[in-house]
């Protein structure tokens, strides 16, 4: 039975142990804090003596137990009589009375007990000074637990297993910094004083043998720092450099923040600023991803080994830097300063997976940049990299936040959209569709989420009708909204943009295909007026693209016919010396543009532009005489009727019509003849690319329910060999010189504003010089 613990032991330690192991934590860390208070206000107490010029020796408590020491009787004189043979003191060990009781846990004090906050201050862990009184206790604890492992190794065994925290202590993360760079030499043992002075500091900082400028308490960054910390950065690896690196980057980053947080350095030189910075953004990456590296696999996904003590151990510091980055960005106005900046961020997210408040923060700031239509170009396509490198090697709820974030992101930015803002709104749109292909299963879910929300806005439009609730939907957000979400499907449900679908069935986004048509039609037609003909042309063109790249037959012939028969285009105009209306920045007509000739131009543009697009993606299918067949009769009656009224009004003229009301009642009287000609020009080309499908179809041998014949029919054969697709060309064409001679125009319209602007200056500064001289003469 030897070596069996007691029947009293076992039930001591199922029922009382844990409550008495509690009970001798809390007792352990009230003692510690206490033992801490004391040493620390004896230091101070030392320290205010020393700073004041005072020779005396300092006092001592009452409180403290052992004697004084031969020293504390003595003057100066009796000192230096007594000759340099100095007694030996004896060093302060604990005094625990030996009671047999053994001292069983002496519990670290945790943060919240020492008046720490949570958040870890870099600045305590930079300092290389004496050791403290956290340190004195910690070392007596270690002392106390080899103690305990020597007397009682049960029971050191069981705190093993039960309570490993109370084992597991150390003075601090970033303290160890230090000893993770092998290529460093040993820190130099420094010796012990009495003051905390402002030399000191600077030496802990730099070392003794560099002289430091010390302002209010900062160390003052010269560039001789700064290439001293590059060199060792590059050449070593230095974590010391990169922590000293950080520290000065913070300082550099919060320079005018309103914040009251104390920095160990200080930067008033522009230059040094600026080297520091790109130091900073360079390197400190580099010397990460050597002591950390990040191994990727084959499909995107990035592994870190965050259970190591080197990732724990530099876990502030990556905190501290990427939140300084972070802050950087926000107040930044050099383009190319932050570019660098967001550069920088990309090797840093691997490691920042970790961290879910950084990554809200860092993913919220980005998607700020990448939405702000005044940033230019080239920083918000980096900001748009890092996005998409935080979406391809993030797990699936980094990624759903990434994508409703950028979403919102693309709403909010697209919110004014001018001649000066539509191509930053378009970068921004195809920019996002690509992130929705990354992960097409969590693309359908906010896909969903998203059209369902446009879905309701236009159901409660319909149903719940009031005099403003039509400008929820008839907005520049929601028609980019419709817009972005056809460009996601039409990317990502293309076989020809993605060669592992064999239809655009097979996407797991196709399902969102059907009701995105159905409310952006429902949208289109919600107020049939001539007043929103352009926002009924911008759906259109949505709803085109999609057909085109899913090869889907949505009905648009029919609402844009409707054009065609409305008081616009069948009564006779009003001329008019406004400039053309850009149908590309504009949602509704301004009403001087009602019933003018230059809006009815523009209509009759538009429509034939959209009616060619639209059965120019069916030029090459076996039905297309049948599916033109219905337009072609309803254009050449409108032909007609225009052209017979034209002919009546003529006849009236002249004296010999017969039924001038009758003409006035239905045919309304156009006479715009370049409207007829293109329209003519339309009906002719869709007549003759109807011929061109019945001849080569009479040569085939296969029946409609083929559907494989149908499909393969003139697969090989391009769009643009058909008479229409070659026609839809020369209006794509004419379509960009159009644009060219607009964004011309409004160059030159610029330029003559800011050059009249400049001469109305000058003018002003000639006349009051006039003045003054007439002053004087006077």
């Amino acid at each position: 039975m030897a070596g069996q613990a007691k029947k009293s032991t076992k039930k001591f330690e199922k029922n009382r142990l844990k409550d008495t192991l509690e009970k001798r934590k809390e007792v352990a860390k009230i003692k510690q804090r206490a033992q801490v208070k004391a040493k620390k206000k004896a230091r101070n107490a030392k320290d205010k003596a020393t700073a004041s010029g005072d020779d005396d020796e300092p006092t001592i408590q009452k409180s403290r137990k052992e004697p004084l020491d031969k020293f504390s009787e003595m003057s100066v004189d009796q000192f230096f009589e007594g000759g340099f043979d100095l007694p030996e003191l004896k060093k302060k060990i604990k005094a625990q009375a030996q009671t047999g009781k053994r001292k069983r846990d002496a519990d670290v004090v945790s943060p919240e007990d020492s008046g720490s906050s949570s958040e870890v201050d870099l600045d305590a862990f930079d300092d290389d000074g004496d050791s403290s009184a956290e340190e004195i206790w910690t070392d007596k604890h270690q002392e106390d637990l080899d103690a305990l492992a020597q007397k009682d190794p049960e029971f050191y065994k069981y705190l093993q297993e039960n309570d490993a925290e109370l084992l597991d202590f150390g003075a601090g993360d970033l303290a160890e910094v230090d000893q993770l760079s092998e290529d460093e030499k040993p820190k130099k043992k420094r010796k012990k004083t009495q003051e905390k002075s402002q030399e000191q500091t600077a030496e802990d900082i730099d070392g003794p043998t560099e002289e430091v400028e010390v302002v209010n308490g900062q160390v003052e960054v010269t560039m001789a720092m700064v290439s001293k910390w590059k060199t060792a950065m590059a050449d070593q690896h230095s974590l010391r450099a990169m922590r000293q690196v950080v520290l000065a980057f913070r300082s550099a980053a919060y320079h005018n923040a309103n914040e009251d947080k104390e920095m160990r350095y200080a930067i008033s030189s522009p230059d040094v600023y600026h080297q520091l910075l790109m130091l900073a953004l360079e390197y400190v990456p580099v010397v990460l991803s050597h002591h950390l590296p990040a191994k990727e696999s084959s499909a995107g996904k990035v592994r870190i080994a965050t259970d190591s003590k080197k990732y724990r151990t530099l876990t502030p510091l990556l905190k501290s830097h990427s939140a300084a980055v972070l802050h950087l960005i926000a107040n930044l106005s050099d383009a190319s300063t932050l570019k660098k900046t967001l550069d920088s961020l990309v090797p840093l997210l691997p490691y920042l997976l970790s961290f879910k408040k950084v990554l809200k923060t860092l993913v919220k700031s980005t998607v700020d940049i990448w939405s702000d239509t005044s940033t230019t170009d080239a920083a918000r396509i980096t900001a748009f990299l890092v996005i998409r490198r935080l979406a391809v090697i993030s797990d699936a709820s980094i990624r759903e936040a990434v994508l409703r974030t950028t979403y919102q992101g693309l709403v909010k930015g697209s919110r004014i959209t001018n001649s000066h803002t539509l191509p930053a709104i378009n970068l921004m749109k195809n920019s996002a569709a690509e992130l929705w292909g990354v992960d097409p299963q969590i693309g359908y879910t906010t896909g969903f989420v998203y059209i369902r929300q446009l879905a309701v806005h236009l159901r409660t439009s319909i149903t719940q009708p009031t005099k403003d609730s039509y400008k929820q939907i008839y907005n520049w957000q929601y028609v980019h909204s419709l817009d972005f979400w056809s460009r996601v499907l039409s990317t990502h449900c293309s076989p020809a943009s993605n060669p592992t679908l064999k239809t655009s069935s097979d996407s797991p986004l196709h399902p969102l295909l059907y009701p995105l048509v159905q409310i952006t039609l429902g949208a289109l037609r919600l107020i049939p007026t001539p007043t929103y003909y352009p926002l009924r042309f911008h759906l259109t063109r949505s709803l085109l693209r999609l057909s085109r790249a899913t090869t889907t037959y949505i009905p648009l012939a029919p609402s844009l016919l409707e054009v065609l028969q409305s008081s616009e285009m069948t009564k006779p105009p009003k001329p008019s010396t406004l400039k053309p209306l850009d149908f590309n920045t504009a949602l509704r007509v301004p009403k001087p543009y009602l019933r003018t000739r230059v809006y009815q131009d523009g209509l009759g543009e538009q429509l034939v532009e959209l009616m060619a697009e639209f059965f120019g993606i069916w030029a090459k299918h076996i039905a297309f005489p049948e599916l033109a067949l219905p337009p072609i009769v309803h254009l050449k009656r409108w032909i007609k009727s225009t052209s017979s009224r034209t002919n009546n009004n003529s006849k009236k003229a002249n004296g010999t019509t017969n039924n001038p009301k009758g003409s006035n009642k239905k045919g309304g009287n156009n006479k715009n003849s370049r409207l007829t000609s293109s329209i003519s020009l339309l009906v002719q080309k869709l007549e003759s690319n109807s011929r061109w499908i019945e001849e080569k179809r009479r040569h085939v041998e296969f029946g409609p329910s083929n559907r494989e014949g149908v499909e393969s029919f003139l697969r090989d054969v391009g769009t643009e060999d058909t008479p229409l697709g070659a026609f839809v060309e020369g209006l794509r064409r004419k379509g960009k010189e159009r644009e060219q001679m607009l964004e011309k125009a409004r160059e030159s319209e610029r330029i003559y504003r800011v050059r009249e602007t400049e001469e109305g200056e000058e003018q002003g500064e000639m006349e009051v010089d006039g003045v003054d001289v007439e002053e004087d003469d006077e």
